[in-house]
This record gives structure tokens, sequence and C-alpha cells, in this order.
């Protein structure tokens, strides 16, 4: 396992970090704390989370993936092996169950993170992020920014950053963490950086071969400001394993939930199909290849893999051990050009 440190940290972390959104919907408990194990046993010492986990949400297992993450460290005693990220939830409509003030209130913010912190079993979170901006932008699969004239939001980064550094000074959190954030919102947390507030350290985002946009402006502002870019759907939902290529398996996650149809245009199939003909002709599975990829990017920190099977998991981290030849990158880089970005 290859290791990187978080940038403007003393955290490494390996390349592959776990994530865990299926744990308490499509994975029990039992299963979950298998994966772990596994994961641990591999060399992989990174676990994300987030407070609205399971994935899709319901009410009633709302905050069950972190439960599952504290009985498994509480069960192995093992919490110093693990640099853990979780996530306080954005404003949506959808998640209103979860408490009335969503958002990044002081008042959110206080009982978010004391909730994970209890479900998890832990005194501290490594990082803590931020799961979607407060204020109306592209994330979630939005192609362009379109200015709501009637949007409330007014710019409170600086108050936001002064409630994380409550809990950053208390010990409750080590670095924060954004997460779905563009350009313009990354920018405002470094120029509240450059004015003392604690610095924001890593970006979450999608970034798969189906989907490369944070290439256009934001790897730049990785690169300048020594951010760590941590993707996520690296397999574009299970896309990029080609399963979806000859009808929809029964078990499989858009099969039971096809409203997470993001990476299932006509687009997205024709450039799937042309991905895995690059791997079959080079001896890889589509899979190991597009993850691959996404691991040998100069900008990423640690590419956040997931998985419903111990099969799935055995493969995804040993995609840590792959390495792409110059042929294999300048034929993934064509089919980029012919089809970019078909599910952004």
């Amino acid at each position: 396992m290859q290791y990187n440190k978080i940038p403007h940290t003393d955290i490494e972390v390996s390349k592959i970090c776990l994530g865990s959104m299926t744990w308490g919907r499509q994975n029990t408990e039992a299963e979950g704390h298998e994966q772990m194990s596994y994961a641990l046993d591999n060399g992989v010492n990174f676990i994300d989370t987030a407070e609205m986990y399971s994935v899709p949400f319901k009410p009633e297992n709302q905050g069950s993936t972190e439960t599952i993450i504290g009985t498994w460290l509480a069960k192995n005693k093992n919490r110093d092996k693990i640099v853990l990220a979780s996530k306080i939830t954005g404003p949506s409509p959808t998640f209103k169950p979860i408490r009335d003030n969503l958002g990044f209130s002081k008042e959110a913010l206080e009982d978010a993170l004391h909730k994970s912190l209890k479900r998890l079993q832990t005194d501290y979170l490594d990082i803590y992020q931020l799961h979607w901006p407060e204020r109306n932008t592209n994330y979630f699969g939005q192609r362009g920014y379109k200015h709501d004239s009637s949007e409330q939001w007014e710019d409170n980064i600086a108050t936001i950053l002064e409630s994380l550094d409550t809990y950053v000074k208390q010990g409750k959190i080590r670095h924060i963490g954004l997460s779905n954030e563009g350009p313009f919102g990354t920018m405002r947390f470094m120029e509240e950086a450059r004015k003392g507030a604690p610095r924001a350290v890593t970006v979450q985002n999608p970034y798969n071969l189906l989907n490369r946009t944070d290439e256009v402006g934001l790897t730049e502002v990785l690169h300048r400001e020594g951010l760590g870019l941590l993707p996520y759907s690296p397999l574009g939902f299970g896309q990029l394993t080609g399963k979806y290529l000859d009808g929809y398996p029964e078990d499989a996650r858009v099969t039971l939930f096809p409203n997470y149809s993001r990476y299932h245009s006509d687009n997205s199939f024709e450039a799937t199909r042309r991905y895995k003909a690059i791997a079959d002709s080079h001896g890889l599975s589509l899979a190991q290849m597009a993850l691959a990829f996404v691991n040998d990017r100069p900008f990423v920190t640690a590419n956040i893999i997931g998985a419903t099977s111990m099969k799935q998991l055995k493969e995804n981290i040993g995609s840590a051990s792959v390495s792409l030849s110059k042929e294999v990158l300048k034929a993934i880089d064509e089919v980029h050009e012919a089809i970019p970005n078909p599910a952004p």
C-alpha cells in the first residue's frame, strides 16, 4: 500500500480510503466490520463516513453507518490505527429529519459533531467535512452554475470557520475538510485561512473516468493552495466495472435504487464500452484500470472506494498495486477527448 501525507498536516493516509455509505442499508453490521478488518489488514488506514449515512437516506437508518464504525472501533480497540473522517449534512429538504436547522450554523455544528462522536465512540475526528455548500451552486450532477436572484445565502464562511475552530482547539476535530465544493467556495475558505482562520486541508468530490470536471478549474486551486483531493464514486456507482453494459444485475445498486442513474446516460455507456475495450486489450479489469487512473493523479491524496461484497473490496483495494502504462493513459485520454465528462 502507498501512503500520502494530507497537505499541511502530519497525517499519513493510505492511497485507498474505505468508503462506508452502504453499511446499515445494503450491508449489515457484521459485513461492515468484516470490510474494515480486511482493509486494515491490507494497509488501508483511512475510513470516510457521514452523519447522514447509510445511503439511500431513510430517517430510521440515519447515523447507522457511524454506529457500525463505532462498534468496530470499540470491539477492536484500534482507534489509534485509523484516520477517521466524517461530515455534517448541508441544507436540503430531503434530510430535514436529521435536524430542523440543517446547515453549518454554530448550533448545527454543535449538535452534529457531538452526535457523530457519540455514534463513532471516539473523542475526536481526524477530518470533519462540510458535506455540501449552503449556497446554491452546481454540485450533484449540475453541468453549469445558474444564479438564483432569490437566493438568501450571505457569505458566512468566516463564521463557520470560527465555530469549527472552537472544536479544533478542544481537540475534537484535528482538521477541516470540504465536500462537493468548487473553485469559488474553496478559494473563499483559503482566503479566510490567510486571515488566521483554520485552513481546510482536503476537498471530497466526485471524480472518475466519466467525470473529470474538477480538472477544469479546481485542480489548479488544489495545486496552488496545497489541498488534497479525496475522490468519491471513482467507479461511477459501479458503471465503470462494466456490470451494466449487458443489463442490470438484480442485486446491483442502480437496479435496487434507480434514482442513482447519474452515470447511465447514453454517452456514459458509450464511453464505458470504449474504456472496457482498452482494459481488455491490456489484460486489465475495467474496475482496476478506472481506479488505478484515479490513484495515479498527482492531485489525489486518497481514493475513496466502496463495496457491497468482499470480492469487490479485494479487487478495489488491489488497484493500489496497478500501474498504468503510457499507452493505456494515452488511450484513456483519447476516449476522454471524444466523450468528455458524460456524467458530471
